[in-house]
């Protein structure tokens, strides 16, 4: 089951249980597929990769938001983008955790041949195509620049 029809189905799942939380969360992710579809040079069709882009981008304008309703002591708002947060991450490869993301990295690392930190480059175009949607392309950039840097 695609990724369009897996959300379609729990938005019709979430308007029979009536949580309104989860659907306000399905139907932006739901938007951004559609969106992604038909832009201009778009075949019609998603490949995993591009679904998994999506969810990725739609948490990551949310914890943005999320940090900006902490700096600014609203809880409220703050609410609304955790409960999104944790719908649309069901829908994401399991994340890695600390010492999973630093075991791949250094493996990376290793078969690449990188020591300094002017591999950062070499390193990051590896990592991030490999670790999509398994890690914080935030958290994969300063891991990897710590371990460049010996540390």
């Amino acid at each position: 089951m695609s990724l369009k029809q897996q959300i379609d189905a729990d938005i019709k799942q979430a308007m029979l249980a009536k949580d309104q939380d989860k659907l306000r969360a399905l139907r932006a992710v739901k938007s951004m597929i559609l969106l992604e579809e038909t832009k201009e040079g778009g075949t019609g069709e998603l490949k995993p990769d591009d679904e998994t882009r999506i969810l990725t981008k739609a948490v990551k304008q949310r914890k943005d938001s999320a940090d900006i309703y902490r700096q600014q002591n609203r809880a409220d708002l703050l609410a609304v983008e955790e409960v999104e947060i944790a719908v649309i991450e069901q829908y994401l490869p399991k994340q890695l955790s600390d010492s999973e993301l630093k075991e791949t990295i250094q493996a990376i690392m290793t078969r690449l041949g990188a020591s300094v930190p002017s591999d950062m480059g070499k390193v990051m175009g590896v990592a991030t195509k490999e670790l999509a949607g398994q890690a914080d392309g935030k958290a994969i950039s300063a891991l990897v620049r710590t371990l460049l840097a010996g540390g």
